[in-house]
């Protein structure tokens, strides 16, 4: 192949954000300036339950949430965060908390201090601060306490409770245009502005840029992405991703996934949030899920072993590949929250489970370890292949079993304490 046609690897390109830390006590999670990219939950328990909100943001955390965030709308909820936080911390868990305010944060961060001080990060949404003269009023006042407490501050606009003042106002400077631009257009402006205005209004009562992080959350997926890329191109703050109301199933994991990667694959992005609507008996977790897998998926972190299964078609008429795929896959994220302190690495182990003869053989090549487990009229045997090489045959009714120790084996191996 001749150098011109060298084909680069696909990466996801790099922006130069400011680094942002969120922390509570001796943890802390850094957001932009070239660290991971983040990712963040949300709670959908009452705040004022304490004791239920505080299992709500375990099971998160341990899903892998790095930030999770909880509603401060009440009095009520104001004063169990403090209590939230001390459950918490009791069970060893110190994942920081987001307070999401709207209305009347003002007040509560001003009468509930110790709410204020449990907190890492606050949420503000700057089309809910108040009108008028309040507005800036109300918003530096929550800034000037987060300033204090040295607390990260997410600017959180969002398109379906956009600062109606701000958005008439350019509205109107728009229609007297020899030449107005579409209200798309101006709607996507006012977004913008709204965001890099309050930023840095938040600057000018004392709050560092290295404590914002900006986000303008849309529903539509080329609505978010045409915004996004608009707004890294006017700003150097930490952004925050998120396809807002994104519904719930295949519509909002798809919707979530198109629009989160195309921002990702820019560079754009230091910490999302996957925003499902939980279907009927699901785990709140599903959103954590999804959004490590995007990100593992473009190769941006890596969370958890991946495991490589080939579709299934007339070759494959048994389901033994499907079960033993599935198997290996939950037995790999069920041992993971222990591998991952035993060993270092686990994490980017590539498993193979294939179903026949076609493919089955150079994809198993291709992981760490792979299994081609016969198709439709093939040989009842299964070659297993360790670091690209055949290792070995099974064969009987213990296949799967027998895979799984040879994985568990190739793991302590490889990842070990005394692996080189």
């Amino acid at each position: 192949m001749q150098g011109s046609d060298f084909i680069e690897p696909a990466a996801p390109a790099a922006r130069h954000s400011r680094q942002v830390v969120v922390r509570w006590r001796d943890h802390a999670v850094t957001i932009g300036g070239g660290a991971p990219v983040r990712v963040q939950s949300m709670t959908n328990t009452d705040t004022a339950d304490a004791i239920g909100t505080a299992i709500q943001v375990k099971e998160l955390a341990a899903a892998g949430s790095e930030l999770v965030r909880i509603t401060v709308n009440t009095p009520e909820a104001a004063a169990a965060v403090p209590y939230i936080r001390e459950q918490l911390d009791r069970m060893g868990l110190h994942v920081p908390l987001v307070g999401d305010f709207h209305y009347n944060g003002h007040r509560l961060l001003a009468e509930h201090p110790a709410c204020a001080e449990a907190l890492s990060k606050y949420r503000i949404n700057p089309g809910n601060v108040g009108k008028g003269d309040k507005h800036d009023r109300q918003f530096g006042q929550m800034v000037e306490i987060a300033a204090r407490l040295d607390k990260a501050v997410r600017i959180g606009v969002n398109w379906g409770s956009l600062d109606q003042e701000l958005l008439a106002q350019m509205m109107d400077e728009n229609g007297r245009r020899a030449a107005p631009h579409p209200p798309q257009q101006v709607m996507y402006r006012a977004i913008i502005t709204s965001a890099i205005e309050s930023a840095r209004f938040a600057e000018s009562v004392g709050l560092p840029a290295e404590r914002i992080v900006l986000s303008c959350k849309m529903s539509g997926v080329q609505d978010l992405v045409s915004v996004y890329r608009a707004l890294a191109r006017r700003c150097d703050y930490a952004l925050h991703l998120g396809l807002t109301e994104a519904g719930m199933g295949t519509k909002g994991t798809v919707a979530s996934t198109a629009a989160l990667a195309l921002l990702l694959e820019e560079g754009i992005g230091d910490t999302i949030r996957v925003s499902l609507t939980p279907q009927p008996g699901e785990a709140r977790t599903q959103e954590v899920v999804v959004a490590r897998e995007i990100l593992q998926s473009l190769g941006l972190r890596a969370f958890n072993p991946s495991v490589t299964a080939c579709p299934g078609c007339g070759r494959t008429t048994s389901t033994t590949f499907q079960d033993l795929a599935k198997q290996i896959d939950d037995f790999l994220r069920a041992q993971m929250p222990i591998w991952i302190e035993r060993y270092p690495g686990v994490e980017t182990l590539k498993v193979a489970v294939m179903g026949c003869i076609v493919n089955g053989p150079g994809e198993s090549k291709h992981a760490d370890i792979g299994i081609s487990l016969p198709g439709t009229g093939e040989a009842p045997a299964a070659p297993v292949f360790i670091d690209g090489e055949r290792a070995l045959t099974l064969r009987g009714a213990a296949i799967a079993t027998e895979f799984q120790a040879l994985v568990e084996t190739y793991i302590e191996r490889r990842f070990g304490p005394g692996a080189a």
